[in-house]
């Protein structure tokens, strides 16, 4: 249990990459707080998380409204006393228009969630655990927080403001015993990609095609590089994002094209 007597704090724990984090960290021994929107969704994580054996709450959380994130570690250290990691995992998509057709509210409520939520994060845990003493955070990019892609220029934009807002916490306090990391996933298969497959199953072979591995990640996979990042075996590891894609961005072939 490399994580034995931990609190772990993961936002946007409802389901999907963050749910299976909630549960890779309680597996590893720590007690989890979850914060996410999803009353319904954090309810259930907190109920799996406890049948497995582990220790969880739930805390309503949106991560755009500061108030919130500030309740949300507050919460957390009265809960169980202590935090010493967070996976700041909670954000949104975009719907698609070229950047020339953008509506400024769409830019505004993705930006809003996914990298001012972020900040906000950031800003509420930190100072908590330099007074305990240090911890780890890992955040949620995307693979197209670096690289680039049509038509998403909200969430793109939002990814790649996460890896350099990831890189420039991580320089803040290097040597004060805060690690600050970022995880890039590629196409995983979360609930989301499973009910657009079942509208669009010809859209299985193209969605694996863009991995060089052919096939979808599973949450699993992002949740273990999580806890991998917030144990002491990275311990000299800070300011980096780690891909997560089975290969995509190793190569330079396009999104959507197979390679081969």
């Amino acid at each position: 249990m490399r994580l034995d007597g931990k609190v772990a704090l993961v936002t946007g724990g409802s389901s999907g990459i963050g749910r299976a984090a909630a549960l890779a960290f309680a597996r590893e021994g720590a007690r989890v707080v979850i914060g996410d929107v999803d009353v319904v969704g954090g309810g259930e994580t907190v109920r799996l998380v406890t049948e497995a054996g582990g220790e969880a709450d739930f805390i309503r959380t949106d991560v755009s409204q500061g108030p919130d994130v500030e309740a949300l570690i507050e919460g957390a250290i009265g809960r169980f006393g202590r935090l010493d990691c967070a996976f700041n995992n909670a954000g949104v998509d975009n719907r698609h228009y070229p950047v020339g057709e953008l509506p400024e509210e769409e830019w505004d409520r993705v930006h809003g969630i996914n990298l001012k939520g972020m900040m906000f994060c950031l800003r509420y845990e930190i100072p908590r655990m330099l007074a305990l003493g240090g911890g780890s955070i890992v955040n949620a990019s995307s693979v197209v927080g670096l690289i680039g892609s049509p038509v998403s220029a909200a969430y793109i934009s939002s990814k790649h403001g996460i890896t350099g807002l990831t890189r420039s916490a991580a320089l803040d306090y290097a040597n004060k015993g805060i690690r600050v990391n970022a995880v890039c996933p590629g196409v995983i298969r979360t609930g989301i990609i499973e009910a657009y497959l079942k509208e669009s199953p010809d859209a299985e072979a193209q969605l694996a095609s863009q991995s060089p591995m052919g096939r979808m990640g599973r949450p699993e996979e992002v949740a273990a590089a999580v806890t991998w990042l917030c144990s002491d075996e990275a311990s000299f590891i800070t300011g980096q994002t780690l891909a997560i894609d089975g290969g995509w961005t190793a190569g330079a072939t396009p999104v959507g094209e197979e390679s081969g």
